[in-house]
């Protein structure tokens, strides 16, 4: 093997990177990359949607999040000049979007804003952190001292912990509800919940893959026969959805910025990770200018992709892990099944009806599902943190970051002393624990390696004996 570690043909792969299937195979993939990701990639702006009371704007808001993700696809997958990763890669916005963006439009709505006011700043400040991923893309290789794996865990599983409140709340009947916590709804969302759970466990690889897809499906067709389903605002849904640039306008705020501005900085090493696990399944480079490339032409895709999204009324997009686990199961790596999937997803973005199917979705059955995935965030960055050497620098960074971002959660009032701008900044539990934990990594001391050692050994039985 050279030095550049070149591809490699897996026996498990069908179709490598560069090669061509036929239109049936192609579509069959595509298909199976869609279900795997189409809760996902709507999930985020129902949320958003519905905690903020934009309900008149939700679907076309999902329209407008499919088209971007189809046209996101094309351009990650296919590589425009240096943009793109030219890997099979789909896009989406992230769940770690979420928090911050929540957070902002909160604020806004809290002085009074209109759901068009609400929608301008949040797009305006999308579209400046976009910059900021478009910049670190050509610096990529030389942040690992800043954002090491302990800062990464620590944002992810903040992420997931903070916004358990929000699938918590829907599963009592979402915000302001007049049957808030009943038992009908918390029934209904604990049927989700376990019938995903179930599904997630069967031998069947695709149906594991749909579970959250199949688990709302039956949650919505319950409910529907409960007579918690309203289809009449089906019919107030305009057949075709124009993309219209700029639709509610733009507006910005610092103090609301920095928090997201920070989330840019995290997604970027996130998408390495994403990318360096898509190269490892399609069986290229892991190493070399070649992989170096992909990384940087895929985070730079993703920047200009999120800019792209907040010009068309969307949130930001960037890779989709779960895809990586779709084309580990088809064999399918090649990147021209990159178009279908595009073409479907600007299909379906075109025509309202489909958003606002999504829409029709109970609160208790949304809560359900969502309950899962904010958990399995939080696990995502725990099991970042359980690969990494836990020496007593790890602990006090841990413990100081999980400190301080669970605090202003829980106890928001803490900070009513501030300045209103600091408040804004440090009252988001995802952006004071990144800072905190960058700021210690930077402070405090390394260990050394004989010192480390000693305190490992020392605290083994400490743990077996509790």
């Amino acid at each position: 093997m050279s030095q550049d570690n070149p591809a490699v043909r897996l026996p498990a792969l069908l179709y490598g990177l560069e090669d061509r299937p036929g239109t049936a195979a192609s579509l069959l993939a595509a298909l199976q990359h869609l279900l795997a990701s189409i809760v996902g990639i709507v999930t985020p702006t129902l949320i958003i949607g519905g905690a903020l009371g934009l309900g008149q704007y939700i679907p076309y808001l999902i329209s407008m999040s499919l088209f971007v993700s189809g046209v996101s696809t094309w351009i990650q997958s296919q590589r425009v000049g240096p943009i793109g990763s030219g890997l099979l890669s789909l896009q989406g916005t992230s769940f770690a979007f979420l928090g911050s963006i929540l957070a902002a439009g909160l604020v806004a709505k809290g002085r009074g804003d209109t759901p068009e006011q609400i929608l301008a700043l949040l797009f305006g400040l999308c579209l400046a952190g976009s910059l900021i991923e478009i910049v670190l893309s050509q610096f990529i290789d030389k942040l690992g001292r800043i954002i090491t794996p302990t800062v990464t865990g620590i944002v992810i599983t903040i992420i997931g912990l903070s916004l358990v409140k929000v699938g918590v709340t829907d599963m009592a009947g979402g915000f302001g509800a007049e049957d808030f916590g009943s038992a009908s709804n918390m029934a209904l969302a604990l049927t989700v919940i376990t019938i995903i759970i179930w599904l997630s466990f069967a031998r069947n690889s695709m149906i594991r893959l749909s579970a959250i897809l199949i688990g709302l499906a039956v949650g919505f067709v319950i409910a529907a026969f409960a007579g918690m389903v309203d289809f009449s605002r089906l019919g107030s849904q305009p057949f075709f959805a124009i993309p219209e640039p700029f639709k509610f306008g733009l507006a910005f705020d610092w103090a609301l910025f920095i928090p997201i501005a920070f989330l840019y900085l995290i997604t970027a090493i996130e998408t390495t990770g994403d990318l360096t696990a898509n190269s490892v399944i399609s069986g290229e480079p892991v190493k070399g200018p070649v992989y170096m490339k992909r990384i940087k032409g895929g985070i730079l895709g993703d920047g200009l992709n999120s800019a792209l999204a907040a010009m068309f009324n969307t949130f930001p997009n960037t890779t989709f892990s779960q895809n990586n686990g779709v084309i580990q199961l088809t064999g399918v790596a090649s990147r021209h099944v990159g178009k279908y999937i595009s073409g479907l997803l600007v299909l379906l973005g075109l025509f309202p009806i489909f958003g606002a199917v999504f829409v029709l979705l109970p609160k208790p059955v949304l809560g359900g599902a969502t309950l899962v995935l904010f958990g399995s965030i939080a696990v995502a960055g725990i099991r970042i943190l359980s690969t990494q050497t836990i020496d007593r620098k790890a602990i006090y960074v841990m413990a100081l970051s999980f400190g301080f971002g669970l605090g202003v959660s829980m106890v928001p009032n803490a900070l009513s002393g501030l300045p209103d701008a600091v408040q804004k900044v440090i009252g988001s539990p995802i952006t004071i624990s990144g800072i905190t934990a960058i700021l210690l990594t930077l402070i405090l001391p390394d260990e050394p390696p004989a010192a480390a050692h000693d305190e490992k050994v020392v605290a083994k039985p400490a743990v077996a004996t509790n």
